[in-house]
Formats: structure tokens, C-alpha cells, sequence
């Protein structure tokens, strides 16, 4: 089999068919519905809450929060439906603000927010960029019952209604992407990322990806709880970007509903456990901070010592937002707890990744990367041993394991959650 990537700068491999157990990526949804009319029939039919348009009254502040460009949320195909219910409402535009949910990442630039939120970006409405080092723009609500504190830009405070606009997709941190993470982390202060993603550190990925309740998820919850979001919109995509469904309402019972679709769409059957996984990390491709979720998702493919191959671009190289990953490595959980009693590793955001990535590093035989993004001096520093094309990562992880190892090989694995089938 020749497996192509979804890069065109990155040649295909070709897997001996006796070696192959499997090829997978997410569903494409033939029997599909008009995106306006999914989009229409979920604002409609809400979950948990009475529709959006009656929650709503004239003169108040509405803050409306998407995603950025390292997710595929739908933006500028959900908000005019969005300004519908607006306008119903009686509100106002100039009542309104837009604000981009960045999480710990980078701004986007003029034409990425063009691609992403379409004429959005510029009308009808006040467009905001959340920056979780702009400590003077958060304001502190106290702490959840588990101890987080609660650091939230001063824009959700200070808004009558908070509408939160996502996409749902298998996440290892909080089981799912979507719901209350348009707040936690979109919206909130480093030192409240720090504290969830650190708390999703001490569960392997098998206890939190695909579990709409773990308790991550349920953190993050409390936080925008605290926060006050009020509504949510999360729309589930299938392989080709085609909305399938959207979920609307309670954020906590809208988005449990919708990640059953999620399921369906990303959860794919593998016969067995890989001694070899062959993985992209699309659409997480911009620099490693994203590009780890094919590692995240070969996590749950992989054998106990066997090789994991990364296919990734990473153009923006590995964390330009949290260099203490290329400064430290991957390490294990014990290891990187060390570095944050001892005070040297402060961000628990960037610890939370060296963990989630160093566990499966650490327990296969060797994961190579193969990123013309990143060095191989780089990759090595990681703990990973870079090749310069899948096919030499293939042909040198047979003269680790054998040449009888199999072989599962993902496409668009980003997103995936792998289930060993039940015999």
C-alpha cells in the first residue's frame, strides 16, 4: 500500500501489504444534510436552555468566542446564523464583541483571521485578541473547589451573555475538544492553564481521550462556570470539513450530545495494538504544540515497544509560545514532576506536554520524526531520531522489530481516537 500524506512537500511510503494491519482516518458522511440547514436546525433544537434568540434582550453586552486557526471550527459559516439570532433578539451591534480564544498560542495574523473568520474579521462587530501574558487584561474570580484558580480575560467579565463557538474532537487533555475549553483554556490566564493541563499530566491519555467525563473535562467545566458562559455552539465535521451536526445550549449538556457524532466520526476500530504506527498530525501541523495529538492518538495504537512514525511540517518549528519544551524534552511524568517541585520548570502548561508526549516516547522501542520543520538536532533533544522521509523511518523500524512487525498507518490523525476492536 502507498500511503500518501496530506502534505504535498512529503513523500508517500509504501507499506508491504504482509505487514499491514490497517489503514484509518476519519469517516467521510455521504448521506450528508446542507450545512445551513444543520446549522439551522441546531440553533434551533437546543440542548438544556430555550433558544438562543429568547435568552437574549435588547441592550445587553454580548460577548461572542471563538477558536483559532489551529482548529477547524467552521467560523465564518456558523456566525451568520449567529448574527440571525442576534438581530431576532433585538441587539444591537455595537453591543456586541468578537473575541479570539488563543489559548496559550500565538496572534493570528490579518489574513488568517480573514481565512478563518471571513468578512468577520473586519464587521460587524468589535474584534478582540485574548493574550494570556496581558495579566493587566484579567481579572481573578477565586478559585474552583478542586483549587484552580480562576484567571479569565476581563472581556467575559464584564459581558451580559457569553456565547462560545467550537468544534468537538477527541482531545487528550480534556477528553474532547469543545464546550467549556472556549473558556479554559481560550479565554484564561497562563497560571489556570497551567493548573488543568498539569492536572491532566498525572492520567494516561487511554483514561482521558474520548471520555466526555473525566477529570479534566469536569475542571474546566467549573472554571467557565465561574467564568459565566452562557450559551455554547459546537458544530462536529467530518473528513472533508462538511459540518454534520451541530449542538446548541446548556455547554455542558449540548456538548455532551454532540460528542456521540464526534465518536462516530473519529473513533475508528484497529484489530490490534501496532509494533509500528505510521502517522500525519493533520490538521495540527503548524509547530510541535499541535503536531504531538498524532502522538496523543498513536498513543492508544502502539504497542509496549514498538516504533511510532511522525509525519508532521511543524513550519513554525516546536514552541515558539513555550521554549521550556525545546530547553527540557520529553520526559517522563516522574522526571518532569521533579523540574516543578525544584521550581525550575515554571510553566505547567509546557510541563503538561513534555509529559503527554515523553510517556510515549518513552515507551516504545523509538519514535522517529520525520518534519522538514525541525532539525535533527532538534528532534534529538526532543527524544526523537529524525529521518529524512517516512520510507527510511519504515525501512529502519523493520530492522528494529523485525521484518514480520505490523504496520497500522493513519491519515488525518490529529483527530483520531483508535479502539482495539473486541474479539
Amino acid at each position: 500500500m502507498e500511503l500518501r500524506f496530506l502534505y504535498p512537500d512529503i513523500e508517500p511510503v509504501n507499506i508491504p501489504d504482509a505487514n499491514l494491519l490497517g489503514f484509518f482516518e476519519p469517516k467521510e458522511i455521504s448521506a450528508r444534510a446542507d450545512e445551513s440547514e444543520v446549522i439551522r436546525r441546531g440553533l434551533a433544537d437546543t440542548i438544556g436552555t430555550p433558544r438562543l434568540r429568547d435568552m437574549l434582550r435588547p441592550g445587553q453586552k454580548v460577548l461572542v468566542i471563538g477558536d483559532d486557526n489551529t482548529r477547524l471550527t467552521p467560523m465564518s459559516r456558523i456566525l451568520p446564523f449567529v448574527e440571525q439570532e442576534l438581530k431576532a433578539a433585538g441587539v444591537r451591534a455595537e453591543d456586541v464583541s468578537l473575541m479570539i480564544g488563543y489559548g496559550t498560542h500565538r496572534r493570528m495574523s490579518r489574513s488568517e483571521k480573514e481565512r478563518k473568520y471571513g468578512s468577520y474579521a473586519t464587521g460587524p462587530y468589535r474584534l478582540l485578541d485574548h493574550d494570556f501574558q496581558r495579566t493587566e487584561d484579567l481579572a481573578y474570580l477565586g478559585r474552583t473547589e478542586l483549587g484552580t484558580e480562576v484567571w479569565v480575560n476581563k472581556a467575559v467579565t464584564e459581558a451580559d451573555f457569553v456565547i462560545g463557538i467550537g468544534h468537538i474532537v477527541p482531545h487528550r487533555v480534556a477528553g474532547f475538544s469543545g464546550g467549556a475549553k472556549i473558556i479554559q483554556p481560550a479565554v484564561c490566564g497562563e497560571i489556570t492553564t497551567g493548573q488543568t493541563h498539569w492536572l491532566s499530566a498525572r492520567f494516561p491519555g487511554k483514561e482521558i481521550m474520548g471520555k466526555a467525563e473525566n477529570p479534566v473535562r469536569l475542571e474546566m467545566e467549573a472554571v467557565a462556570r465561574q467564568a459565566g458562559l452562557s450559551f455554547i455552539i459546537n458544530a462536529v465535521q467530518d473528513r472533508t470539513g462538511h459540518i454534520i451536526k451541530v449542538v446548541a445550549g446548556d455547554p455542558v449538556a449540548a456538548h455532551r450530545v454532540g460528542t456521540l457524532t464526534a465518536l462516530d466520526v473519529f473513533g475508528v476500530k484497529i484489530p490490534c495494538l501496532g509494533d509500528i504506527v505510521i502517522t500525519d498530525t493533520y490538521p495540527a501541523d503548524i509547530e510541535m504544540w499541535q503536531a504531538a495529538k498524532g502522538m496523543y492518538m498513536a498513543d492508544l495504537a502502539v504497542r509496549d515497544g514498538g516504533v511510532v512514525i511522525l509525519v508532521t511540517p511543524c513550519p513554525e518549528g516546536v514552541a515558539a509560545q513555550h521554549p521550556e519544551v525545546e530547553r527540557y524534552g520529553y520526559r517522563t511524568y516522574a522526571e518532569t514532576e521533579k523540574l516543578v517541585a525544584a521550581g525550575e520548570l515554571k510553566d505547567l502548561s509546557a510541563a503538561a506536554h513534555l509529559v503527554h508526549v515523553g510517556e510515549v516516547i518513552h515507551k516504545c522501542a523509538c519514535c522517529y520524526l520525520v518534519s522538514p520543520g525541525i532539525s535533527a538536532e532538534t528532534a534529538r533533544r526532543l527524544g526523537f531520531t529524525w529521518m529524512p522521509s517516512a520510507q527510511a523511518a519504515l525501512d529502519e523500524s523493520f530492522k528494529v522489530l523485525g521484518k514480520n512487525a505490523g504496520v497500522l498507518a493513519f491519515r488525518h490523525a490529529g483527530e483520531l481516537l483508535p479502539v482495539v476492536a473486541e474479539k
